[in-house]
C-alpha cells in the first residue's frame, strides 16, 4: 500500500527545494505538476472528488514508489485543507520547513513585490500589515500577499495541524539545517519510511530563489520583527524541545 504525506510549508521557506530531494528518491512521487501547486484540498472540487480522482490527477505510475506526496504551501494556513486532508488520509505525515521569520518576511516581500502586489517600501509594508493583510483577491490568490510577520509565527500553524493530526505524524525541519544538509535530508527518508541512503542530484543546487529587490533593513525595523517574532520562536523552541540556534541573529 502506498502512504501518503503533505508538504504544507512555509511559504518562501525552501519548500520547492524540499520537493525535489522528495520526487528525486526511486521511492516517492510527488504530485505533479509542480507549478501551480495543486491546491487541491482548498477547492471546491474537493467536495465532488473521491481519492481515487485525486490521485489519478496528481500521480502517475511512478515504478517502486512506496510514497506519494504532495508540496502545497497554501495549506499551512488553511484549517480547512487540514481538516480535509485527515479525512482521507488521517494517518499522513505533515512536512514543515520553517525559515528564520526576519528572512523569511523579507523573502516573502521579495516575491510580491515581483509579482506586482506589493508596491510599499518594506518598512510601510510590514508595519501597515495588519491593516493590509486581507485586502486582496480572495479569488484569485489562494493567500494573503501581506502576511509577512503573521506567516512567520510557525507554532500556530504547528498547533492547527495538531487538531486534525497525532504529534509524531508532524514533521517539523528548519530550513537553515536542511538545505544542502545531505545528513538532514537522508534524516527525512528513513521518518516518511523511504531508504534512507539515496544521494538526491539537486542536493546543492539553488532552487526556486527569490529575485531580489533593494531594501532597507534599518537597524530600527530590524528590531521591531525580531521583537514581532521572539515569544513565538520560544514557544516553537519548547515545542521541538531544542534552541533553533541558526535563527539567532
Amino acid at each position: 500500500m502506498i502512504e501518503h504525506f503533505f508538504a504544507v510549508g512555509a511559504q518562501r521557506s525552501g519548500t520547492t527545494y524540499l520537493y525535489y530531494m522528495l520526487d528525486e528518491h526511486p521511492q516517492i512521487e510527488m504530485a505533479k505538476p509542480i507549478r501551480p501547486e495543486p491546491k487541491f484540498f482548498m477547492k471546491p472540487i474537493f467536495l465532488e472528488s473521491q481519492q481515487q480522482d485525486y490521485e489519478r490527477m496528481y500521480f502517475g505510475t511512478k515504478p517502486g514508489v512506496k510514497l506519494r506526496g504532495e508540496k502545497t504551501a497554501s495549506y499551512i494556513e488553511s484549517p480547512l485543507a487540514a481538516e480535509r486532508i485527515a479525512q482521507w488520509y488521517p494517518d499522513a505525515k505533515i512536512l514543515f520547513l520553517l525559515r528564520e521569520p526576519v528572512t523569511r518576511a523579507i523573502s516573502n516581500y521579495h516575491f510580491s513585490v515581483h509579482n506586482g502586489l506589493e508596491t510599499l517600501p518594506l518598512d510601510e509594508a510590514i508595519r501597515s500589515e495588519k491593516q493590509r493583510r486581507e485586502n486582496y483577491d480572495h479569488n484569485k490568490i489562494s493567500a494573503s500577499p501581506y502576511a509577512y510577520l503573521q506567516r512567520g509565527i510557525y507554532i500556530d500553524y504547528i498547533r492547527m495541524f495538531g487538531q486534525f493530526f497525532k504529534r509524531e505524524n508532524l514533521i517539523v525541519m528548519i530550513y537553515e539545517e536542511f538545505v544542502e544538509q545531505l545528513e538532514s535530508v537522508q534524516k527525512l527518508y528513513a521518518a516518511l519510511g523511504a531508504t534512507a541512503d539515496f544521494v538526491p542530484p539537486s542536493l546543492h543546487e539553488d532552487i526556486n530563489a527569490s529575485e531580489k529587490t533593494a531594501v532597507n533593513l534599518t537597524p530600527d525595523l530590524e528590531k521591531y520583527m525580531v521583537d514581532y517574532f521572539a515569544d513565538a520562536n520560544t514557544q516553537l523552541e519548547a515545542y521541538l524541545g531544542r534552541e533553533i540556534t541558526a535563527w539567532v541573529r
